[in-house]
């Protein structure tokens, strides 16, 4: 696994752990962090609920404390008393990925207690968490809230390892408070852990449940996540007070988060004998409850009879134990049936460096502010389009897997409430370089939500795109992360113009030749080079290799090659700034795609000089000279828009 956002962290607020270390090994003296401070504030606004909290170190609290017992395991993580199974479940998938977790507790051979040398200890340590594009660096004291001697919040089931609280208690710092993690999203921690791009499955709204092939579809992705280490929780919603923690009958507690652990196919001996497996291998998955005790009793639980049935050469081969952990595997279709939310979280490889996929990356820090970049969302249709602008290429023929992600950069901690945003996505002209100012081909809405991140993962051909990130209501405003990953160079900006900028050199040509050519545009034209039909053959079978270009005072857009055929279809739209519309018309030319030299098929004229929208037009084809009117086989359909304001489309 490489990390997209491998540089070195900043540090937050100014905190330099290698100095304050020095200072304190130099001075003798134990470091309690004045920005985080073993009191009532950093619980929270409640001061901890009530209850006699005590701050205590490490070493107040075991006599010998660990930063790590045998290294880092899914089971390693307890929830405590606070409700913030979304960030433990996440640290049960941070421990599984080594690659991960050593990002996160950097330097931990050397931040972890010696017993050799207890003078290199002086009670401060670090962990890097990634925030809005960049990683963080987070000193903190190593004192703990404590109730009777023992952790209040995370703890691991190795009463003297201290990584996962002492991880936590970062967090709480760079959120605020302890009581600011309380009540989050899967989502949140794990892309904190990874700077990836988290990706939410509403499982009832797809009905994995009831639908094989989309469940067969969903098991093949979390198989590939799995493979790429991806990290991945599951939960079961609390809808009412009451039923949160609620456990429901077959051993699944409501409200809590669920880390991920294995998806695996298994191998069942005599699979013909039950009637609930009539394929040779079983899809199933590895769940762990961060709380440790409460765990699924249907099919396949610990010690269930069902395992009777798996070689025990399997049940070794995927690390089978009946412990009392948490931890549990399922049947693939009971965990589409019990579980309703869950999320993926890729770590995108950015790195030239790497033999798996590699992902190119666009990372913009944006902002929705009234009145002209903060229109609102779709049902909004005389504002919508005064959001930002942002366009992209798909260069490449084959259809290309887009990743896009939106950030928006929320106050936790603050009491201010997220906002519901996402965004859409339209087909726009090939050579897009000013904002929209009418709407055109919608692509892909994302769903709007109330969540800190809103992805979409989707497959495009190629062309430009235009997406507008925005907030459900217009003059909703705040500041967002706006992520574009593609497989090739993406060419990813903001559209931030209007129209073409009136500068002052054109005017300096007004008396020389290439005035023309300098002057300001006096009219945009938008073509559409839809298709043609009954070209000329151009080899022994009939076929054709066919493309069109755009010419324009000087200018030249092409089509994409259409191969074996007499009647391509294109749907390729440029957008034309005219100087000259007058003595300078639009011409289309067809060719035929050789090897070594291309063969000239037809052409069009079109002067396009009045304002018009949205006109379809059949038109004949030409010969190559303007003297001659030879008309050539077939006919071309293309649809013209022009108009006097540069910024009408």
């Amino acid at each position: 696994m490489v990390f997209g956002l491998f540089s070195s962290p900043v540090l937050y607020k100014g905190q330099d752990y290698a100095a304050l270390r020095k200072e304190h090994q130099d001075s003798g003296h134990l470091y309690i962090d004045n920005q985080f401070p073993p009191d009532d504030k950093s619980l929270g606004p409640s001061g901890g609920k009530g209850g006699h909290v005590e701050w205590k170190r490490p070493k107040d609290i075991v006599t010998d404390p660990k930063l790590f017992v045998g290294g880092t395991e899914s089971g390693d993580v307890t929830q405590g008393s606070l409700g913030n199974c979304w960030f433990v479940a996440s640290c049960s998938c941070l421990a599984q990925e080594k690659e991960v977790w050593q990002k996160v507790i950097p330097d931990h051979k050397d931040q972890e207690w010696d017993a050799e040398h207890p003078e290199k200890y002086c009670g401060i340590f670090h962990f890097n968490f990634w925030r809005y594009g960049e990683w963080i660096d987070v000193v903190i004291d190593d004192f703990l809230p404590t109730v009777n001697g023992k952790l209040v919040y995370v703890h691991s089931k190795s009463k003297n390892e201290f990584w996962s609280a002492l991880l936590e208690k970062a967090y709480a710092k760079l959120f605020g408070s302890y009581e600011a993690l309380d009540g989050g999203e899967l989502s949140e921690a794990l892309e904190d852990f990874t700077g990836g791009v988290s990706w939410p499955i509403n499982m009832v709204e797809e009905n994995y449940a009831g639908d094989e092939e989309k469940r067969n579809e969903l098991f093949r992705i979390m198989s590939k996540e799995m493979d790429r280490r991806s990290l991945m929780a599951a939960a079961i919603p609390a809808t009412s007070a009451d039923e949160m923690e609620a456990t429901t009958d077959v051993g699944l507690v409501k409200g809590h988060a669920y880390g991920i652990t294995a998806v695996k196919k298994v191998a069942v001996e005599g699979t013909g004998l039950f009637g609930l497996f009539n394929q040779e291998k079983m899809q199933m998955i590895r769940l762990r409850n961060p709380w440790g005790k409460c765990e699924w009793n249907g099919a396949f639980s610990d010690g269930s009879k069902e395992w009777e049935k798996i070689e025990k050469a399997d049940r070794d081969k995927i690390g089978l134990t009946f412990d009392d952990d948490g931890e549990f595997w399922m049947l693939f279709t009971d965990y589409c049936k019990y579980f309703k939310n869950m999320s993926i979280c890729r770590v995108v490889n950015t790195s030239f460096f790497s033999l798996h996929k590699k992902y190119y990356e666009s990372v913009f820090h944006g902002e929705w502010k009234a009145p002209n970049r903060a229109g609102g969302c779709l049902n909004n249709k005389e504002t919508w389009l005064r959001n930002p602008q942002y366009v992209f290429k798909i260069t490449e023929d084959e259809d290309e897997d887009v990743l896009i992600s939106l950030m928006q950069k929320s106050q936790r901690g603050n009491g201010i409430q997220k906002q519901t945003i996402g965004f859409t996505i339209m087909k726009v002209e090939e050579n897009r370089e000013y904002r929209m100012h009418k709407p055109q081909e919608i692509i892909k809405s994302s769903s709007f939500k109330n969540s800190r991140s809103i992805f979409l993962r989707l497959t495009l051909k190629r062309g430009t795109y235009v997406v507008l990130p925005c907030g459900f209501e217009p003059n909703q405003v705040g500041n967002y992360l706006f992520r574009v990953y593609t497989s090739y160079t993406n060419h990813c900006k903001e559209l931030t113009e209007d129209k073409p900028t009136k500068g002052c050199a054109w005017c300096l040509c007004a008396l020389c030749s290439c005035f023309w050519r300098c002057r300001y545009p006096q009219m945009v034209t938008r073509i559409k080079v839809i298709r043609a039909t009954g070209l000329e053959r151009q080899d022994k079978v009939g076929g054709a290799d066919p493309y069109a270009i755009v010419h324009c005072e000087g200018q030249q857009y092409y089509t994409p090659v259409v191969k074996d055929t007499t009647n391509p279809e294109w749907g390729t739209s440029v957008i034309l700034y005219r100087k000259n519309p007058v003595q300078k018309p639009i011409k289309v030319v067809i060719w035929n795609s050789n090897v070594i030299k291309d063969d000239y098929m037809g052409k069009h004229i079109f002067l396009a000089r009045d304002n018009s929208e949205g006109k379809v037009l059949e038109v004949d084809l030409q010969g190559p000279k303007k003297q001659n009117n030879e008309k050539r086989p077939g006919k071309m359909w293309v649809e013209m828009s022009t108009n006097t304001d540069l910024a009408h489309f």
